[in-house]
């Protein structure tokens, strides 16, 4: 029988998490309920004014002339699973809000960008050409056009958001100092959920862009006009009055971006 003589200690700790990935935990975890249950009920009422709209046009609806790149790009029914990422991909960029203050202007300015996209169906309805390909049976097909029809088409809202959230994502992820290849992922996501919406045909390209536009017409000024880092109020002011040791343990974690 042979006896080890190899010193016993303590094990050996995990390294430390990098400070980028203490800065996303954080967000992460800040206000998360709040944050889950405020994005749902603000996807709630937007669906309820787009719906009324699809299904009530105020004036008679335009359809959307194709472009070169509409008969270019096919039919592609297997970005349907992206095209609906959409919906999941939106809740991220407020999900990583620092604060409560920057929660609440952050949903201000993508309430004012939806409400502004509400505006422009009701004043403009349009709708995109009929897809000449049968897609009876074709899986999720069957839900989405009756769910969603091919109204409510310019701009796209889908492209729109996606723009808009990007750019903040953009934002929150250099403040961190993340890796490169997580601000890669999520301008390739947005690209993947543009193209979505013209391979599964519910928008074409116009739609896009004026999508874009609109997009980056209401992120761009919601970097400037925002609230300054720390700035409390509302639930922020009540969750800094935390028990000692609650704040101890808070200190450790909260890295100033």
């Amino acid at each position: 029988m042979t006896v080890s003589n190899a010193p016993i200690g303590p094990p050996e700790k995990s390294p430390p998490r990098p400070a980028w990935a203490v800065e996303i935990l954080f967000r992460m975890r800040h206000l998360l309920a709040l944050k889950l249950v405020g994005t749902t009920v603000f996807t709630w009422v937007f669906f309820i004014g787009y719906f009324h709209l699809l299904r009530h046009p105020a004036y008679a609806v335009t359809v959307m002339p194709l472009t070169v790149l509409d008969h270019w790009i096919p039919f592609l029914p297997q970005t349907l699973v992206v095209y609906l990422s959409l919906w999941f991909y939106v809740g991220v960029a407020p999900g990583l809000q620092r604060s409560f203050a920057e929660l609440v202007v952050y949903g201000l300015w993508v309430g004012a960008l939806c409400v502004s996209g509400l505006a422009l169906f009701y004043l403009w309805p349009t709708q995109v050409p009929p897809l000449v390909t049968d897609v009876t049976g074709v899986f999720g097909f069957d839900l989405l056009k009756g769910v969603d029809a091919s109204g409510n088409a310019c701009p796209s809202m889908h492209v729109a958001v996606a723009m808009f959230t990007a750019i903040r994502l953009e934002d929150v992820l250099r403040q961190s100092g993340t890796p490169p290849f997580l601000r890669i992922v999520n301008w390739a996501w947005f690209a993947a959920i543009a193209f979505s919406t013209l391979a599964v045909k519910q928008h074409v390209a116009l739609d896009a862009v004026a999508g874009a536009l609109l997009g980056i017409a209401f992120a761009l000024p919601s970097l400037r006009w925002r609230p300054a880092p720390g700035t409390r109020i509302g639930a922020d002011i009540i969750l800094s009055h935390r028990p000692h040791s609650e704040s101890r343990t808070a200190a450790t974690t909260d890295i100033a971006p």
